[in-house]
């Protein structure tokens, strides 16, 4: 049996005799001991000489859209201290790839006395977090013992990868399921039940194609050529705060513009913080209704590029309007209350449903519509709503309307995209499985897979499921439950292990997810094994960085590459062989830089970019601009869309709207428009639970990762913000513990009151690791919102809406 500070459930004896595989570090007052052997012999008088410290390159890669350099100061093969990267001229453009207190951090995370040190199986009910020890043989042959009953019994489309995203960072290491070692395996082995979406940016992925083909916004550098930045829900001071540079090159832009920032979003954020021009509090999921209110001033006004609109757009008004498409089916005929619903967006109608006065929308829109060029972004909050998708395609009629898309210092209106220097994948090989069902939809595949269809529940290439999930792999993540809604009722679908059979779970800690395996394999990080990654977003400087190990592996961990390669082998020897094609990692990473040398013949040869550490290069093009080529030449660049334009009127989606089977309060348009939600601002439910609440991306963990870090808990502290009218009514004190709960559970978590949220509204860091008698009362000590947050899925993207929660507070 275990517990979490010994995990494997092994005497302090045992431990010490396990240090012929690597010292354990004791990270005690900022001091990191050798133990063991080592350490005994340095107490009785230095018999043994200290080796000599190294510096050795490594990266902070867990899912935070950077990626961030470390330089890790190692001593007798452990980590002492961290620093960040220090080359280059540090100047706009060149700047350091500085980590943040997460990256700088990592030095307790590598030698956290909760690390999984064992292989280790189930031996108490899925979510005891109750195993055993065993040895990598046995670990290894159940696995594939178990993969081949399920094949056998049920086929391929029975094997799952769940959602992960701790080491997006990585190549050879990377954890996106469609992406890692773990799909390369199933490939290798007739393939896995696959999905689409993602748990960050389901909605605005799906709906963006349907307007502009893709999902492209401005590098953020550009903004040095605007005149005014309105970021709705936009926050890279908390989301993007690290050394890609997204707040940096905000801020330097910024500067170098002139350019007047507004930022629109129920909360004030770190990113306005006295650096914006305005603040603009908004009910969550009614951004698409501030918009619709805006486009009637434009419109009124004649603020719009009527000539852009003609000549690139399509359903703007009765021009433009699709063939099939039903009369004054046009966005202008919506806007001007001449379409279906015959309501005419004004302001006045906006504010009732945005909360914003009725003259704010005038203004802005004035302002929008005048300023030239107007860098209008979104985050990916207010895509994360019930309503999201139309949300989503809503906040890029802004742009449109004013003819800012393709131009420097404008933006699509989507969320700002990035240089990247050439990089070469690991490849994962095809999928011979083509079913697709939403990230979102897992637990729904357990409970019913056999009645999942296309229509109802989003299923992709074919109609319906054949079968439901017998058998999971999970790598690097934590959405098993943390990260997944619903804890409660995910809990009792996990329970039954009839239902889904296996579970694998491959990780660096015993986090809640990992409580719920039946295999549970310790994980190399990886700072201690060789990677190539690149940067994520990072404005117009691109870079690589070159991981190497910092420390020898310790105890019985491994890294992905050996373990999904001895699942291989025992998947058969020709399994092995397509899997490893002869290769050790270091010899893929060899054979994958030399694609990108052969590509692009100006990056550094193999071993200096293992010297350096990290490369960095500047944009040739000086800044990322979305759909430029489009813009300049329509007829010779077309759009991915089915009219080769900007749609906004979606034939595909009415068709859609027409065939599939939704719910009375769930909404797909042609055109963006708003649309009320299930447990949204209007909904009845609000009688019972008054308060809307919404999560963030918080500094102290990167959705869930770090979670775990003493001082970066004790930095930022979990709480639940609310604000003084609020609070007064319920007779709460800033730092009171409260109760915060609705109809699927109840966690707590001091409260933050604060006049940085409006009324009616609450906002919770998401992340939290979940903490709670599953046996008992299942109230969550932890703090995570997901115990509050519903299965239910939106209705285009099926994604999850864990923006979309009606609450009560209560003080405890």
């Amino acid at each position: 049996m275990s517990n979490l500070n010994n995990p494997a459930g092994i005497s302090r004896r045992s431990l010490v005799k396990s240090t012929a595989l690597g010292s354990l570090a004791l990270a005690a007052g900022g001091i990191s001991l050798p133990f063991g052997l080592k350490a005994a012999a340095v107490a009785v008088g230095g018999a043994l000489e200290p080796s000599a410290d190294k510096v050795v390159w490594g990266a902070c890669s867990v899912n935070c859209g950077s990626r961030c350099a470390l330089r890790l100061h190692v001593r007798d093969n452990e980590v002492y201290w961290v620093e960040t990267d220090n080359t280059g001229h540090d100047i706009y453009g060149e700047h350091q790839v500085r980590a943040c207190l997460r990256g700088r951090s990592i030095r307790r995370r590598i030698n956290h006395p909760e690390r999984l040190n064992y292989p280790m199986k189930r031996v108490g009910r899925r979510g005891e977090g109750k195993f055993e020890r065993i040895s990598w043989d046995e670990a290894l042959d159940t696995i594939a013992k178990s993969l081949k009953s399920t094949v056998e019994k049920y086929g391929n489309e029975a094997v799952y990868i769940n959602y992960t995203s701790g080491i997006v960072g990585g190549n050879i290491t990377r954890s996106s399921p469609y992406a890692s070692l773990v799909a390369r395996l199933m490939n290798c082995y007739g393939g896995f039940l696959s999905h689409y979406g993602t748990y960050s940016t389901a909605q605005i992925s799906c709906a963006m194609p349907y307007t502009y083909g893709s999902n492209d916004g401005n590098s953020t550098s550009d903004i040095e050529n605007s005149k005014l930045v309105v970021l709705f829900g936009n926050n890279p001071a908390e989301t993007r705060m690290s050394g890609g540079g997204i707040t940096y090159y905000l801020e330097q832009a910024r500067e170098r513009s002139n350019a007047r920032m507004i930022v629109i979003d129920p909360r004030y954020t770190d990113t306005a913080a006295g650096r914006e021009d305005e603040w603009i509090p908004i009910r969550p999921g009614t951004d698409a209704a501030l918009v619709a209110g805006i486009a009637h001033v434009l419109i009124s006004e004649q603020l719009v590029d009527q000539p852009f609109l003609d000549k690139y757009c399509v359903g703007y008004d009765e021009k433009t309007l699709p063939e099939g498409a039903p009369a004054n089916g046009h966005y202008k005929a919506y806007i001007l209350g001449q379409g279906e619903d015959g309501v005419e967006k004004t302001p006045r109608w906006a504010s009732a449903i945005t909360g914003i006065p009725v003259d704010r929308i005038i203004k802005l829109a004035r302002e929008i519509g005048t300023a030239k060029p107007a860098y209008i972004a979104q985050g990916w909050g207010p895509q994360r709503q019930a309503n999201g998708e139309l949300t989503s395609r809503a906040i890029a009629m802004l742009p449109i309307l004013t003819g800012n898309v393709g131009i420097n210092g404008g933006n699509s209106g989507a969320r700002e995209s990035t240089y990247t220097i050439t990089i070469e994948r690991m490849p994962v090989l095809e999928n011979p499985v083509k079913t697709q069902i939403s990230c979102f939809s897992w637990t729904d595949a357990i409970a019913r897979g056999p009645s999942m269809t296309a229509k109802r529940d989003g299923v992709r290439g074919k109609e319906k499921l054949e079968v439901p999930i017998k058998f999971i792999w999970n790598y690097a993540g934590n959405t098993i439950t943390n990260q997944h809604s619903d804890i409660n009722k995910t809990h009792d679908i996990l329970q039954d292990d009839d239902k889904c059979e296996m579970i694998v779970v491959i990780e660096n800690f015993m986090t809640s997810s990992a409580k719920y395996a039946d295999i549970l394999l310790p994980d190399l990080m990886t700072v201690e094994q060789e990677d190539i990654i690149p940067n994520d977003y990072a404005g117009n400087m691109g870079y690589l960085i070159f991981i190497q190990p910092a420390t020898e592996a310790k105890f019985e961990r491994r890294p992905i590459y050996w373990i999904t390669s001895e699942v291989a082998r025992r998947l058969g020897q020709d399994v092995y062989q397509k899997f490893t094609e002869g290769r050790t990692q270091e010899e893929w990473l060899k054979y994958l830089y030399a694609k990108m040398l052969a590509r692009d013949p100006a990056l550094p040869s193999y071993e200096e970019l293992r010297a350096m550490g990290i490369y960095k290069r500047k944009d040739p093009n000086g800044h990322f601009v979305a759909y430029k080529a489009f813009r300049e030449d329509p007829e010779n660049n077309p759009l991915k869309t089915p009219s080769g334009k900007i749609e906004i009127y979606s034939a595909n989606l009415a068709e859609i709207a027409a065939s599939w089977e939704l719910e009375k309060d769930e909404t797909i348009s042609p055109l963006p428009v708003y649309a009320s939600t299930f447990e949204g601002w209007d909904a009845p439910e609000r009688s019972t639970y008054p308060l809307q609440m919404f999560g963030f991306h918080f500094k102290a963990r990167t959705h869930s990762s770090y979670g775990n870090i003493d001082v970066l808990k004790a930095a930022c502290r979990q709480e639940v913000w609310i604000n003084p009218i609020d609070a007064q009514k319920r007779g709460i004190a800033n730092g009171d513990l409260v109760s915060v709960l609705n109809g699927r559970g109840e966690l707590r978590v001091e409260a933050k009151v604060t006049p940085r949220i409006m009324p009616g509204v609450a906002a919770m860091g998401q992340g939290a690791w979940h903490d709670a008698n599953m046996t008992g009362d299942r109230i969550d000590h932890g703090s995570c919102m997901n115990t509050l947050t519903t299965q239910r899925p939106s209705p285009l993207a099926k994604g999850n809406p864990q923006h979309t929660n009606l609450v009560e507070i209560k003080k405890a």
